[in-house]
């Protein structure tokens, strides 16, 4: 079992949902990836509801900010690793990337800032205190992949390279070549252009599942929508894109077996 009990900086520690309705959220990810949700209070106000799976902690729910408007449709967060959240936002903004929140303490659970890169992506960065993160990766129902989808790769990556030592590689894909990003001595996620070209740059949470076809259909079922149907890549595995039914958009991927 892929347990937590570190994780270097650079390395995807941690996901959250900004739902536009908490509810209909935590109903439907029970249903798909089988979580069950822990309320705790948030200190910004309302309720962040943390997710477990076989008794460890994998993510969370909660509302969107104050000031965020009606309508506004849910997204995932991606948080990475920074053993000092103070230092690595110093680097960030003489990175060319904006601070949109923080550095802040989160009572004694650790350190958050939340910040764009040059090419508008947000991403948070986590210094662990009381909550490492997620103590439980890369097997059905938990995060097993992050991809930064932006227009201008070599801008983003450098930004990363910077702020956490985040390092990369070209691996030959058909039709071209994918950008595996490193952390830590580990393959943490990979790099892409958008396939629309007004889409904006964002981090893309994939979760683990057993059969991304059944996914997709139960998420159809539980009023989601199959924004991308279930496809194979090779060596990586098979994958579809959904949406929850507040907006939230994720992927699910069964990995290749031969790459493990």
């Amino acid at each position: 079992m892929p347990t937590r009990s570190r994780y270097p900086d650079g390395v995807p520690c941690w996901v959250d949902l900004s739902a536009a309705d908490p509810a209909t959220a935590k109903h439907f990810y029970t249903g798909l990836l089988g979580w069950e949700f822990e309320d705790m209070p948030n200190p910004g106000g309302g309720v962040y509801s943390m997710a477990h799976l076989r008794g460890h902690t994998v993510g969370a729910i909660g509302g969107h900010p104050p000031g965020v408007p009606d309508g506004t449709p849910s997204h995932w967060n991606t948080y990475l690793a920074a053993g000092d959240v103070a230092a690595a936002t110093a680097r960030a903004v003489s990175a060319g990337g904006q601070v949109l929140m923080g550095p802040d303490d989160v009572g004694d659970a650790g350190r958050m800032a939340f910040l764009t890169d040059p090419t508008g992506a947000v991403i948070g960065l986590w210094e662990s205190g009381q909550h490492l993160g997620a103590t439980l990766d890369k097997e059905s129902g938990t995060l097993v992949w992050s991809e930064l989808v932006t227009p201008e790769p070599e801008t983003a990556l450098a930004f990363y390279g910077s702020v956490v030592g985040m390092t990369h590689t070209a691996t030959p894909m058909p039709g071209g070549s994918y950008l595996v990003l490193h952390a830590g001595g580990e393959d943490i996620g990979g790099c892409t252009r958008p396939s629309l070209a007004q889409a904006p740059a964002h981090w893309q949470v994939y979760f683990a599942v057993d059969d991304p076809d059944i996914a997709a259909e139960t998420a159809s079922t539980a009023g989601g929508s199959v924004l991308v149907a279930p496809f194979d890549v090779a060596g990586a595995g098979r994958i579809a894109v959904l949406a929850d039914p507040t907006g939230g958009v994720f992927s699910v991927l069964r990995p290749d077996p031969t790459q493990r």
